[in-house]
Protein backbone atom coordinates (compact mmCIF):
# COMPACT_ATOMS: atom_id res chain seq x y z
CA UNK A 1 0.00 0.00 0.00
CA UNK A 2 1.08 3.58 -0.17
CA UNK A 3 3.36 4.69 2.25
CA UNK A 4 3.74 8.56 2.55
CA UNK A 5 2.13 9.17 -0.11
CA UNK A 6 4.22 6.85 -2.29
CA UNK A 7 2.40 5.30 -5.65
CA UNK A 8 4.04 1.70 -5.88
CA UNK A 9 3.91 0.25 -9.20
CA UNK A 10 4.23 -3.71 -9.85
CA UNK A 11 6.57 -4.75 -12.60
CA UNK A 12 7.52 -8.05 -14.53
CA UNK A 13 11.15 -8.07 -14.18
CA UNK A 14 12.13 -8.77 -18.26
CA UNK A 15 13.52 -5.79 -19.79
CA UNK A 16 10.66 -4.88 -22.03
CA UNK A 17 8.17 -4.65 -18.87
CA UNK A 18 10.59 -2.76 -16.42
CA UNK A 19 11.08 0.10 -19.43
CA UNK A 20 7.00 0.04 -19.91
CA UNK A 21 7.13 0.66 -16.19
CA UNK A 22 9.68 3.57 -16.09
CA UNK A 23 7.13 5.20 -18.57
CA UNK A 24 4.28 5.36 -15.86
CA UNK A 25 6.57 6.03 -13.59
CA UNK A 26 7.98 8.80 -15.38
CA UNK A 27 4.57 10.22 -16.17
CA UNK A 28 3.51 10.28 -12.58
CA UNK A 29 7.13 11.47 -11.32
CA UNK A 30 6.95 14.49 -13.69
CA UNK A 31 4.10 15.82 -11.46
CA UNK A 32 6.09 15.33 -8.87
CA UNK A 33 4.62 12.64 -6.99
CA UNK A 34 6.94 9.72 -5.27
CA UNK A 35 6.94 6.47 -7.36
CA UNK A 36 8.33 3.07 -7.10
CA UNK A 37 8.80 -0.12 -8.81
CA UNK A 38 8.58 -3.31 -7.61
CA UNK A 39 9.79 -6.27 -9.42
CA UNK A 40 7.35 -9.29 -8.67
CA UNK A 41 7.80 -12.65 -10.07
CA UNK A 42 5.17 -14.19 -12.46
CA UNK A 43 5.81 -18.16 -11.63
CA UNK A 44 2.57 -19.92 -11.51
CA UNK A 45 3.14 -21.73 -8.18
CA UNK A 46 3.63 -19.15 -6.47
CA UNK A 47 0.40 -17.56 -7.21
CA UNK A 48 -2.51 -18.82 -4.79
CA UNK A 49 -5.08 -21.64 -5.76
CA UNK A 50 -7.91 -19.20 -4.54
CA UNK A 51 -6.60 -16.54 -6.79
CA UNK A 52 -5.96 -18.11 -10.42
CA UNK A 53 -9.75 -18.90 -9.64
CA UNK A 54 -10.44 -15.11 -9.37
CA UNK A 55 -8.41 -14.21 -11.97
CA UNK A 56 -9.09 -16.54 -14.49
CA UNK A 57 -6.89 -18.96 -16.46
CA UNK A 58 -5.71 -16.98 -18.79
CA UNK A 59 -3.22 -14.48 -18.16
CA UNK A 60 -0.12 -15.94 -16.82
CA UNK A 61 2.15 -12.85 -16.86
CA UNK A 62 -0.65 -10.32 -15.28
CA UNK A 63 -1.84 -12.70 -12.18
CA UNK A 64 1.18 -12.73 -9.87
CA UNK A 65 0.93 -9.03 -10.66
CA UNK A 66 -2.33 -8.15 -9.54
CA UNK A 67 -2.18 -10.29 -6.93
CA UNK A 68 -0.39 -7.83 -5.27
CA UNK A 69 -2.81 -4.84 -5.92
CA UNK A 70 -5.43 -6.95 -4.69
CA UNK A 71 -3.77 -7.47 -1.63
CA UNK A 72 -2.87 -4.01 -1.02
CA UNK A 73 0.91 -4.83 -1.12
CA UNK A 74 1.37 -2.44 -4.08
CA UNK A 75 -0.89 0.67 -5.24
CA UNK A 76 -0.99 -0.51 -9.28
CA UNK A 77 0.62 -2.70 -11.86
CA UNK A 78 2.07 -2.48 -15.43
CA UNK A 79 0.93 -4.92 -18.10
CA UNK A 80 0.98 -5.12 -21.39
CA UNK A 81 -2.48 -4.83 -22.34
CA UNK A 82 -2.64 -7.77 -24.99
CA UNK A 83 -1.25 -9.93 -22.54
CA UNK A 84 -4.30 -9.14 -20.13
CA UNK A 85 -7.43 -11.56 -19.72
CA UNK A 86 -11.07 -10.25 -20.44
CA UNK A 87 -12.11 -11.49 -17.50
CA UNK A 88 -10.92 -9.86 -13.85
CA UNK A 89 -11.99 -9.51 -10.31
CA UNK A 90 -14.76 -6.91 -10.30
CA UNK A 91 -12.66 -4.83 -8.04
CA UNK A 92 -9.84 -4.30 -10.02
CA UNK A 93 -10.14 -1.76 -12.96
CA UNK A 94 -8.23 -0.36 -15.70
CA UNK A 95 -6.86 2.24 -14.05
CA UNK A 96 -4.86 4.20 -16.95
CA UNK A 97 -4.12 3.36 -20.31
CA UNK A 98 -1.18 5.52 -21.95
CA UNK A 99 -1.03 6.70 -25.20
CA UNK A 100 -0.39 3.73 -27.49
CA UNK A 101 2.80 2.50 -29.18
CA UNK A 102 2.68 1.68 -33.07
CA UNK A 103 0.13 -1.79 -32.89
CA UNK A 104 1.46 -3.40 -35.56
CA UNK A 105 3.94 -5.89 -36.88
CA UNK A 106 7.15 -6.71 -38.39
CA UNK A 107 9.08 -9.26 -39.98
CA UNK A 108 12.32 -9.59 -38.77
CA UNK A 109 15.83 -10.88 -40.71
CA UNK A 110 19.12 -10.72 -41.04
CA UNK A 111 19.11 -9.19 -44.27
CA UNK A 112 15.87 -6.81 -44.29
CA UNK A 113 14.20 -9.30 -46.86
CA UNK A 114 9.98 -8.89 -46.92
CA UNK A 115 8.12 -11.79 -46.51
CA UNK A 116 6.99 -11.89 -50.62
CA UNK A 117 11.04 -12.46 -50.59
CA UNK A 118 11.51 -15.35 -48.49
CA UNK A 119 12.23 -19.07 -50.23
CA UNK A 120 10.04 -21.53 -50.48
CA UNK A 121 9.50 -23.41 -47.13
CA UNK A 122 11.76 -20.57 -45.22
CA UNK A 123 11.51 -20.90 -41.26
CA UNK A 124 9.68 -18.35 -39.77
CA UNK A 125 9.96 -18.23 -35.87
CA UNK A 126 6.53 -17.21 -33.81
CA UNK A 127 4.61 -18.63 -30.68
CA UNK A 128 1.36 -16.49 -31.63
CA UNK A 129 -1.33 -18.96 -33.13
CA UNK A 130 -2.81 -15.24 -34.63
CA UNK A 131 0.70 -14.60 -36.24
CA UNK A 132 1.10 -18.32 -37.18
CA UNK A 133 -2.20 -18.40 -39.02
CA UNK A 134 -1.59 -15.36 -40.46
CA UNK A 135 2.10 -16.31 -41.97
CA UNK A 136 0.26 -19.80 -42.88
CA UNK A 137 -2.52 -17.52 -44.82
CA UNK A 138 0.13 -15.53 -46.40
CA UNK A 139 2.55 -18.39 -47.59
CA UNK A 140 1.68 -21.35 -46.89
CA UNK A 141 4.58 -22.80 -48.05
CA UNK A 142 6.53 -21.23 -45.42
CA UNK A 143 7.52 -23.34 -42.11
CA UNK A 144 6.07 -21.98 -38.55
CA UNK A 145 8.06 -23.08 -35.91
CA UNK A 146 8.13 -21.97 -32.24
CA UNK A 147 10.03 -19.01 -31.01
CA UNK A 148 9.88 -18.10 -27.28
CA UNK A 149 11.99 -16.03 -24.81
CA UNK A 150 12.12 -12.05 -24.46
CA UNK A 151 12.45 -9.81 -27.38
CA UNK A 152 16.56 -9.53 -26.69
CA UNK A 153 16.39 -13.74 -26.69
CA UNK A 154 14.49 -13.71 -29.67
CA UNK A 155 16.36 -11.59 -32.04
CA UNK A 156 19.77 -13.55 -30.80
CA UNK A 157 17.96 -16.77 -31.72
CA UNK A 158 17.81 -15.24 -35.24
CA UNK A 159 21.06 -13.81 -35.66
CA UNK A 160 23.03 -16.79 -33.89
CA UNK A 161 23.58 -18.97 -36.93
CA UNK A 162 24.81 -16.89 -39.25
CA UNK A 163 27.49 -14.83 -37.39
CA UNK A 164 28.59 -17.94 -36.11
CA UNK A 165 29.36 -19.06 -39.46
CA UNK A 166 30.64 -15.63 -40.56
CA UNK A 167 33.14 -16.01 -37.74
CA UNK A 168 34.04 -19.34 -38.33
CA UNK A 169 34.63 -18.59 -42.15
CA UNK A 170 36.89 -15.83 -40.83
CA UNK A 171 39.06 -17.88 -38.89
CA UNK A 172 39.35 -20.84 -41.27
CA UNK A 173 40.72 -17.99 -43.45
CA UNK A 174 43.08 -16.45 -40.99
CA UNK A 175 44.58 -20.35 -40.23
CA UNK A 176 44.68 -20.95 -43.82
CA UNK A 177 47.18 -17.53 -44.20
CA UNK A 178 48.44 -18.86 -40.93
CA UNK A 179 47.71 -16.11 -38.65
CA UNK A 180 47.92 -13.09 -41.50
CA UNK A 181 44.91 -10.93 -42.44
CA UNK A 182 43.79 -12.59 -45.47
CA UNK A 183 42.95 -10.80 -48.82
CA UNK A 184 39.71 -11.42 -48.85
CA UNK A 185 38.25 -10.29 -45.78
CA UNK A 186 38.57 -6.41 -45.20
CA UNK A 187 39.43 -6.40 -41.58
CA UNK A 188 40.88 -9.33 -39.19
CA UNK A 189 38.65 -11.34 -37.38
CA UNK A 190 39.25 -9.57 -33.46
CA UNK A 191 38.60 -6.13 -35.81
CA UNK A 192 35.40 -7.47 -37.31
CA UNK A 193 34.07 -8.77 -33.34
CA UNK A 194 34.82 -5.66 -32.25
CA UNK A 195 32.76 -4.03 -34.40
CA UNK A 196 29.55 -6.34 -33.50
CA UNK A 197 26.80 -4.28 -31.51
CA UNK A 198 26.46 -5.63 -27.84
CA UNK A 199 23.42 -7.94 -29.49
CA UNK A 200 25.28 -9.85 -31.87
CA UNK A 201 27.96 -10.11 -29.59
CA UNK A 202 25.32 -12.15 -27.26
CA UNK A 203 23.33 -13.66 -30.45
CA UNK A 204 27.45 -14.96 -30.98
CA UNK A 205 27.61 -16.99 -27.53
CA UNK A 206 23.85 -18.50 -27.96
CA UNK A 207 23.37 -22.47 -28.81
CA UNK A 208 20.54 -22.42 -31.17
CA UNK A 209 18.35 -25.72 -32.22
CA UNK A 210 16.50 -23.92 -34.64
CA UNK A 211 17.94 -22.28 -37.67
CA UNK A 212 14.84 -19.46 -38.17
CA UNK A 213 14.65 -17.07 -41.98
CA UNK A 214 12.68 -14.83 -40.30
CA UNK A 215 10.67 -14.19 -37.05
CA UNK A 216 7.66 -11.46 -36.18
CA UNK A 217 7.57 -9.36 -33.42
CA UNK A 218 5.11 -6.51 -32.46
CA UNK A 219 6.92 -3.30 -33.51
CA UNK A 220 6.03 -1.83 -30.12
CA UNK A 221 8.03 -4.45 -28.36
CA UNK A 222 11.10 -3.69 -30.20
CA UNK A 223 11.11 0.01 -29.90
CA UNK A 224 10.29 0.12 -25.99
CA UNK A 225 13.63 -2.42 -25.95
CA UNK A 226 15.48 0.25 -27.49
CA UNK A 227 16.06 -2.34 -30.59
CA UNK A 228 14.35 -1.51 -33.60
CA UNK A 229 17.08 0.50 -35.01
CA UNK A 230 19.79 -2.82 -34.18
CA UNK A 231 18.37 -5.10 -36.43
CA UNK A 232 16.22 -5.13 -40.00
CA UNK A 233 12.29 -5.10 -40.07
CA UNK A 234 9.78 -4.26 -42.95
CA UNK A 235 6.56 -3.93 -41.47
CA UNK A 236 3.60 -6.51 -41.71
CA UNK A 237 0.43 -5.08 -43.40
CA UNK A 238 -2.68 -4.15 -40.73
CA UNK A 239 -5.00 -5.72 -43.17
CA UNK A 240 -3.30 -9.27 -43.34
CA UNK A 241 -1.87 -9.22 -40.47
CA UNK A 242 -4.62 -7.58 -38.36
CA UNK A 243 -3.00 -6.96 -34.25
CA UNK A 244 -3.73 -8.86 -31.36
CA UNK A 245 -6.15 -7.12 -29.43
CA UNK A 246 -4.57 -3.95 -27.34
CA UNK A 247 -1.48 -4.95 -29.07
CA UNK A 248 1.27 -1.81 -28.21
CA UNK A 249 -0.87 -0.45 -25.77
CA UNK A 250 0.09 -0.62 -21.62
CA UNK A 251 -2.54 -0.60 -19.19
CA UNK A 252 -2.41 0.15 -15.36
CA UNK A 253 -4.63 -1.75 -13.09
CA UNK A 254 -5.81 -0.84 -9.82
CA UNK A 255 -8.07 -1.40 -7.14
CA UNK A 256 -11.43 0.65 -8.06
CA UNK A 257 -11.82 1.90 -4.85
CA UNK A 258 -7.86 3.12 -4.04
CA UNK A 259 -6.28 6.42 -3.09
CA UNK A 260 -4.03 6.19 -6.13
CA UNK A 261 -6.82 4.87 -8.96
CA UNK A 262 -8.00 8.38 -9.21
CA UNK A 263 -4.55 9.98 -9.48
CA UNK A 264 -3.48 7.76 -11.94
CA UNK A 265 -6.40 8.02 -14.47
CA UNK A 266 -6.05 11.80 -14.30
CA UNK A 267 -2.19 11.06 -15.29
CA UNK A 268 -1.55 8.63 -17.02
CA UNK A 269 -4.73 7.52 -19.39
CA UNK A 270 -5.04 8.50 -23.29
CA UNK A 271 -8.85 8.67 -23.74
CA UNK A 272 -8.43 8.10 -27.85
CA UNK A 273 -6.33 4.81 -26.93
CA UNK A 274 -8.66 3.94 -24.03
CA UNK A 275 -11.67 4.12 -26.60
CA UNK A 276 -9.92 2.06 -29.47
CA UNK A 277 -8.43 -0.67 -26.55
CA UNK A 278 -12.40 -1.08 -25.06
CA UNK A 279 -13.48 -1.98 -28.87
CA UNK A 280 -10.75 -4.07 -29.49
CA UNK A 281 -10.99 -6.00 -25.75
CA UNK A 282 -14.78 -5.98 -25.83
CA UNK A 283 -14.86 -8.09 -28.93
CA UNK A 284 -12.36 -10.29 -27.93
CA UNK A 285 -14.24 -10.72 -24.56
CA UNK A 286 -17.64 -11.77 -26.53
CA UNK A 287 -16.10 -13.87 -29.19
CA UNK A 288 -14.65 -15.77 -25.78
CA UNK A 289 -11.66 -16.54 -28.05
CA UNK A 290 -8.95 -15.55 -25.61
CA UNK A 291 -5.21 -16.81 -25.99
CA UNK A 292 -6.39 -20.20 -27.85
CA UNK A 293 -7.46 -18.86 -30.81
CA UNK A 294 -6.12 -17.19 -33.85
CA UNK A 295 -7.99 -13.79 -33.45
CA UNK A 296 -7.12 -10.04 -34.43
CA UNK A 297 -8.67 -6.94 -33.48
CA UNK A 298 -7.36 -3.53 -34.47
CA UNK A 299 -9.28 0.31 -33.96
CA UNK A 300 -8.49 3.29 -34.95
CA UNK A 301 -11.17 6.49 -33.57
CA UNK A 302 -12.02 8.82 -37.09
CA UNK A 303 -13.68 11.69 -36.07
CA UNK A 304 -17.02 10.51 -34.63
CA UNK A 305 -16.40 6.69 -35.62
CA UNK A 306 -14.05 3.90 -34.77
CA UNK A 307 -12.94 1.98 -37.57
CA UNK A 308 -12.55 -1.52 -36.53
CA UNK A 309 -11.10 -4.85 -38.60
CA UNK A 310 -11.51 -8.45 -37.32
CA UNK A 311 -9.90 -11.78 -38.41
CA UNK A 312 -10.36 -14.76 -36.78
CA UNK A 313 -8.70 -17.67 -38.38
CA UNK A 314 -8.25 -20.96 -38.18
CA UNK A 315 -5.03 -22.39 -37.12
CA UNK A 316 -4.03 -23.22 -40.28
CA UNK A 317 -4.98 -20.24 -41.81
CA UNK A 318 -7.03 -22.13 -44.10
CA UNK A 319 -10.18 -20.74 -43.06
CA UNK A 320 -11.08 -16.97 -41.92
CA UNK A 321 -13.92 -14.82 -40.77
CA UNK A 322 -13.08 -11.34 -41.57
CA UNK A 323 -14.91 -8.14 -41.16
CA UNK A 324 -14.55 -4.13 -41.08
CA UNK A 325 -16.89 -2.01 -39.63
CA UNK A 326 -16.86 2.13 -38.61
CA UNK A 327 -18.46 2.05 -35.08
CA UNK A 328 -20.21 5.25 -33.43
CA UNK A 329 -17.57 6.35 -30.86
CA UNK A 330 -20.25 7.69 -28.86
CA UNK A 331 -21.97 3.83 -27.63
CA UNK A 332 -18.31 2.16 -29.09
CA UNK A 333 -18.57 -0.25 -26.79
CA UNK A 334 -22.22 -1.77 -27.06
CA UNK A 335 -21.58 -1.59 -30.90
CA UNK A 336 -18.80 -3.65 -30.91
CA UNK A 337 -20.71 -6.36 -28.51
CA UNK A 338 -22.98 -6.30 -31.73
CA UNK A 339 -20.34 -6.83 -34.18
CA UNK A 340 -18.78 -9.64 -32.48
CA UNK A 341 -22.23 -11.20 -31.97
CA UNK A 342 -22.74 -10.90 -35.50
CA UNK A 343 -19.64 -12.09 -36.69
CA UNK A 344 -19.90 -15.29 -34.29
CA UNK A 345 -23.13 -15.67 -36.18
CA UNK A 346 -21.40 -15.66 -39.41
CA UNK A 347 -18.82 -18.96 -38.48
CA UNK A 348 -16.23 -17.05 -36.18
CA UNK A 349 -17.87 -19.33 -33.33
CA UNK A 350 -17.21 -22.02 -34.76
CA UNK A 351 -13.54 -21.49 -35.83
CA UNK A 352 -12.94 -20.81 -32.24
CA UNK A 353 -14.09 -23.84 -31.31
CA UNK A 354 -12.56 -26.19 -32.99
CA UNK A 355 -9.09 -23.85 -32.58
CA UNK A 356 -10.20 -24.93 -28.79
CA UNK A 357 -10.72 -28.84 -29.54
CA UNK A 358 -7.58 -28.54 -31.41
CA UNK A 359 -5.20 -27.01 -28.58
CA UNK A 360 -6.86 -29.63 -25.94
CA UNK A 361 -6.07 -32.73 -28.19
CA UNK A 362 -2.68 -30.87 -28.47
CA UNK A 363 -2.25 -31.03 -24.25
CA UNK A 364 -3.61 -34.63 -24.94
CA UNK A 365 -0.63 -35.95 -26.96
CA UNK A 366 2.13 -33.76 -24.85
CA UNK A 367 1.10 -35.53 -21.65
CA UNK A 368 0.80 -38.80 -23.11
CA UNK A 369 4.10 -38.18 -24.68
Amino acid sequence: MSTRGTIRLATRGSDLARRQTASVRDRLSARRLDVETVEVSTRGDEIRDELIHRLGKTGAFVRALDEQVLDGDVDAAVHSMKDMPTESPPELVVAGVPERAPAGDVLVTPDGAELDDLPEGAVVGTSSLRRGAQLRRARPDLQVEPLRGNVDTRLEKLLAPGLQREHQRRMDAEDEDEGEHPDNFDQPVEEWFDGLTELERQAMERAVETEYDAIVLAEAGLRRSGLLDSVETTRLPKDAFVPAPGQGAIAVTARGDAEATETIRNLVDDPVTRVETTVERTILAELGGGCIAPIGVYAVVQGEYVHVAVQVLSLDGTEAIERTADLPITDHADAAADLAADLRAEGAAELIDRAREEADEDEGEEADA
